[in-house]
């Protein structure tokens, strides 16, 4: 039987597709569920809106809506440019991975990181960059020679992304890839 929109399968919770009983009791689906509408999914301003509600960024500006774009993107499974509950749980966990590595390497607490402090981040991330990509990232991300925490966000969706869509198609795991131009413009621009 068909649910147009409103109903849930049986099991789920009236309102919100697939949504299981017990999800509720989950203390992330209050933030979640304020922003999400009947589809049970949210958009980038809602996104945007929640985080800042959340007081996720703590005493850092709030997110931008480009961060929050960038967020749902990166973990935008059904391809739908929206967020379910379950995608917002990924997030929010490493959200909270990001903003502990920042305050780590924040170690003067300005809300910024300079640009050897992001590096040492980056690395800690597993990541391995050569001091020419480093320097793309500081050119990208720096005001002044400093990386406020939307942007640290931004650049760590990034790279994650970018990582992950690089390991899918280096199927040897060899550290090449290959990439046909249409391939490449469409995940360069979807990040």
């Amino acid at each position: 039987m068909a649910y147009p929109g409103y109903g849930a399968p049986p099991g789920g919770v009236p309102g919100m597709p697939g949504m299981v009983p017990g999800m509720q009791q989950d203390p992330l689906y209050g933030y979640f569920s304020a922003v999400a509408g009947q589809d049970g999914q949210i958009t980038a301003d809602e996104l945007q809106r929640c985080l800042t509600q959340s007081g996720i960024s703590g005493s850092y500006q709030p997110f931008c809506l480009e961060t929050c774009k960038l967020m749902i993107n990166m973990l935008d499974r059904d391809m739908s440019g929206t967020m379910g509950f379950n995608e917002f749980k990924d997030l929010w966990q490493a959200l909270n991975g990001w903003k502990a590595s920042f305050t780590s390497f924040d170690r003067d607490n300005s809300g910024t990181v300079e640009g050897h402090e992001l590096q040492q981040a980056i690395v800690s991330m597993g990541y391995n960059l050569s001091p020419q990509a480093m320097n793309c990232i500081m050119k990208r991300y720096s005001i002044n020679g400093r990386i406020p925490f939307d942007d640290f966000v931004n650049c760590s969706v990034r790279l994650r992304a970018l990582t992950d869509q690089f390991r899918r198609r280096d199927t040897s795991q060899s550290g090449n890839a290959s990439f046909q131009y249409d391939d490449f413009i469409q995940v360069t621009m979807s990040i």
